[in-house]
């Protein structure tokens, strides 16, 4: 599967995540482009240069803001990205991360998150920084997102509320969960865009799996530490522990397959077949529905969808925009799948298509395919179990198998 792969061993911040994306091959035109719908024009510019730290080589964000005193609260800047003609995926991504750091900030002054007054991050640049990383993410779209431990750094920091310990309290709150490193460098390494950045958007911390880059980016910091202070991203391909465990097990594994899940409880029973539709012309291989109760004992449906990598994005996108779910599951698995081959055999009714199976034990088996035994059921006015045992007999004598 497609994978973008952080590497923050020098901690995240937004313009470094953005430079990063960027020298990985995110157009900075189209970055232009998106943050141009904001409503924010002749009050900031946004450039790019080579830069380095250490001899290695990247890019650094300039983001230049005409007041830096301009601060906003969160309802302002829900209302700024909402009224904005941004892509639907870049104006839920932006929504998210503020969402989140609002709840972090909310939490910390005990405070609802819509009335927090942001001050670091609701200046011009986090702004900038986090619109533009969900712009990037975006454009690149990675079926999952990886990332390394975390450094965020030590000692204290300057802030809106005055000195305070390394990491910032916000970005702590939102790492909840997020392997960290503490004190490889002296200073903030890690801010509370960056965390937000990692925390609605990562999928799997410290990768089990093999990933295989194929373009690596790095974006520069301003900093002097004692280490590079880049940040790295890669993408490339990931495939899952599990997966790549049991490849080396068995010769005949398909891998490359998916499992989309969504626990459904508001929506019409007439909807599913619908949907069900909509999902198999997406590229969906199985589509099925179990009941199950909730929490506080409401019935809903688990909806599952099975489809190939290729198909993955149309599929959870269809689930996402036919049904009434705000939220999907996405479980890679492994198949093992017996060597088959198709036939055409003659019997007394007609030709039909069979299924030949090969078992691990030499046997083979073999299946008529449903459609014709209907096919040749209707031609002939039989009933359908009388149609299915004459091919069947037809078939086995065919196919040289014991009766």
């Amino acid at each position: 599967m497609k994978a973008l792969y952080y590497q923050p061993s020098c901690g995240i911040a937004g313009d470094m995540h953005m430079a990063a994306l960027v020298n990985l091959g995110v157009p900075e035109d189209y970055l232009l482009e998106i943050l141009q719908k904001l409503p924010l024009q002749g009050e900031f510019t946004l450039t790019f240069e080579p830069a380095s730290k250490m001899g290695i080589s990247g890019l650094q964000a300039n983001v230049g803001v005409a007041d830096q005193s301009d601060h906003r609260h969160h309802s302002t800047i829900i209302t700024m990205i909402e009224e904005a003609d941004l892509p639907r995926g870049v104006t839920l991504r932006a929504l998210d991360l503020f969402a989140r750091i609002a709840g972090a900030e909310g939490k910390i002054h005990n405070i609802e998150p819509k009335d927090v007054h942001f001050h670091e991050v609701g200046a011009m640049d986090s702004i900038v920084d986090i619109v533009g990383a969900a712009a990037a993410i975006e454009y690149l779209q990675p079926d999952i997102v990886l990332c390394d431990a975390v450094e965020v750094g030590s000692g204290f920091v300057n802030c809106a509320h005055g000195r305070l310990p390394v990491p910032a309290p916000a970005t702590q709150e939102l790492m909840h969960g997020v392997p960290c490193r503490y004190g490889t460098v002296d200073g903030e390494a890690t801010t509370p865009t960056g965390a937000a950045i990692l925390a609605g958007t990562v999928a799997e911390f410290l990768p089990k799996g093999v990933f295989t880059p194929t373009v690596v980016g790095y974006g520069v910091g301003r900093k002097d530490f004692a280490i590079p202070n880049v940040l790295r991203v890669a993408l490339g391909t990931y495939e899952p522990a599990a997966s790549a465990q049991l490849s080396q097990r068995f010769t005949d594994l398909e891998t490359g397959h998916y499992q989309i899940e969504a626990n459904i409880d508001d929506m019409s029973p007439e909807a599913y077949g619908p949907l069900m539709d909509a999902l198999f012309a997406a590229g969906a291989v199985d589509v099925f529905t179990q009941p199950i109760l909730m929490k506080k004992q409401r019935p809903a449906q688990c909806l599952t969808a099975l489809c190939h990598d290729a198909e993955l994005k149309a599929v959870t996108d269809t689930l996402l925009n036919a049904s009434t779910s705000i939220g999907l599951r996405i479980l890679p698995f492994a198949k093992r799948v017996l060597a088959r081959q198709q036939r055409v055999v003659t019997t007394r009714l007609g030709d039909v298509a069979v299924k030949f199976t090969q078992q691990p034990d030499g046997r083979e088996r073999f299946k008529v395919e449903h459609e014709d035994i209907v096919r040749l059921a209707a031609e002939h006015a039989l009933d359908y179990l009388t149609a299915q045992r004459m091919i069947n007999e037809d078939a086995t004598k065919a196919s040289g198998h014991s009766a």
